[in-house]
């Protein structure tokens, strides 16, 4: 493919230099990754945590690239295109490059709950007889594929060779996780919305991000630049930062869709909790809804809410998506439920690795709890520090048993992190080992007690300095129960 044909009109900086010889060469492909060029691809030097990739031109020379980008003109033994942009030209490249896409395609940003509303809108789109997929953090899922993942957003290159396979299989609509790092790293930038959302806004990747208003202002991005205007955007109504995500989308031109309880387009009137589901009243315009949702927790509801609205943003039928509702399957980690022993005590693993979603699972569980909750909980290392104190807080805050361990400590001193978290958490027990934090956990449960084990939901290890073992919280609970059967 050319490459005038590749840039498309996205860059009317570098229009003259694509109207001359450069715009006519043959490109076979695109890697801002110098190790994966080959001969007749275009390497895009963007810029790293760690290094800009300006300085592995050379190598990518070497490997047979035909054409650099990068932000600045250096010399090289290849025709090097500066433009300011390498990230989001990459992105647009890739777009035009693959040129397919499922025709319906929402995406969906917020600090929790992206995952369930991805999974929840590719059911509901598929309750309607639409084949749809789901592109985030647990993989990708669609009617030919069931593929385990681990980033959130992919890299540019990978997404759209990916949109490109799945409209090639059939795929109609799709819904995708719109991380911060992947909205501030420009890799959604190229597909095509029809839809977007916003879930809620908490602390998280405050190694990234330097204050809390850029992490928002990265997440306002699907909105300010990405959502082509006037096109649907739905706003969960009842966060903190509802109000400012509401005026940002307003602000872009866009069809604001609030739900919630403070939610105009899917107002929820009440909610019952039972120990397996919730009953929700929700009105739509002039109709009024009574929904079975066999998912626990307050927060199931609020992103089903969101789900919904964005499936019928997207053509869904009211009647059809609630119906939907009452049919979902949650998200694997997603406060999964992964057994009970003999008295009925539940066992569940949940996701939540940073404070707002573990304040979210905590509460969510203690209407159905009679006993105690009991808790499991790490934190990362290599990531946000602020945050271990204010998780241990919240952990004592709001469950009766609480057990400190490690979650994927990765370069730093394990009992560093545990110590951090324990300084704010008097009422904890410190185990390391988090194989064995889980079986005595799961040990002390009684009748009327729920076990949550959070941070990993559906990861499949422990990273422990530059090495990754395989570890599930599932496996360890499910283990442990059949112990405590025996």
């Amino acid at each position: 493919m050319k490459l005038r044909d590749i840039a498309g009109s996205a860059l009317p900086e570098i229009k003259d230099q694509l109207e001359g010889p450069l715009g006519g060469l043959e490109i076979s492909g695109l890697s801002a990754d110098s190790r994966k060029i080959e001969a007749g691809m275009a390497f895009f030097a963007v810029a790293g945590s760690k290094a800009d990739g300006a300085v592995y031109i050379a190598d990518a020379a070497k490997r047979g690239a035909i054409l650099a980008v990068s932000a600045q003109a250096v010399e090289a033994s290849i025709p090097v295109l500066a433009v300011r942009e390498p990230r989001r030209f990459l992105s647009v490249a890739a777009s035009n490059f693959y040129g397919r896409q499922p025709q319906t395609m929402v995406a969906v940003t917020g600090t929790a709950g992206k995952t369930s509303v991805a999974s929840f809108t590719r059911q509901i789109w598929t309750h309607a007889g639409h084949p749809a997929a789901m592109i985030g953090t647990t993989g990708v899922v669609s009617p030919m594929r069931n593929e385990y993942g681990s980033l959130t957003t992919p890299d540019p290159v990978s997404l759209h060779k990916l949109l490109a396979d799945l409209a090639d299989e059939g795929v109609t609509h799709a819904s995708m996780e719109a991380s911060s790092h992947g909205l501030d790293q420009c890799r959604l930038d190229g597909v095509k919305l029809s839809a977007a959302a916003f879930t809620n806004l908490g602390r998280d990747h405050m190694d990234y991000h330097p204050t809390v208003e850029s992490y928002m202002a990265a997440k306002m991005r699907l909105f300010d630049t990405l959502l082509p205007k006037g096109l649907p955007a739905v706003i969960f109504a009842d966060d903190a930062w509802s109000e400012q995500a509401i005026k940002a989308a307003k602000d872009a031109g866009h069809d604001v869709l609030t739900v919630g309880r403070k939610g105009d387009y899917l107002a929820l009137k009440r909610v019952e909790h039972f120990r397996h589901k919730q009953i929700a009243e929700v009105h739509c315009g002039d109709e009024i809804f009574e929904v079975d949702i066999p998912l626990a927790g307050d927060f199931q509801v609020a992103n089903g809410l969101v789900a919904a609205a964005l499936a019928m943003s997207t053509g869904v039928p009211a009647k059809t998506a609630m119906a939907a509702l009452e049919k979902l399957q949650g998200a694997s980690g997603r406060l999964e439920l992964v057994g009970h022993t003999k008295d009925g005590a539940l066992a569940y693993v949940d996701y939540a690795h940073k404070p707002d979603a573990l304040e979210n699972v905590l509460n969510s569980v203690r209407p159905f709890t009679t006993g105690r909750v009991i808790l499991v909980f790490g934190c990362g290392g290599d990531r946000d520090r602020g945050k271990r104190p204010i998780m241990g807080e919240i952990a004592c805050r709001l469950a009766d048993v609480v057990i400190v361990t490690d979650d994927n400590p990765r370069s730093e001193e394990p009992a560093s992190i545990r110590a951090e978290i324990m300084a704010a958490a008097p009422c904890a027990t410190e185990i390391g080992d988090r194989s064995q934090a889980i079986h005595e956990a799961v040990g002390m449960l009684k009748s009327g007690d729920t076990l949550i084990v959070a941070g990993k939901g559906h990861e499949e290890g422990q990273t422990i300095g530059s090495m990754t073992l395989p570890f599930s919280d599932h496996a360890e609970v499910r283990e442990a129960l059949e112990e405590l059967k025996s």
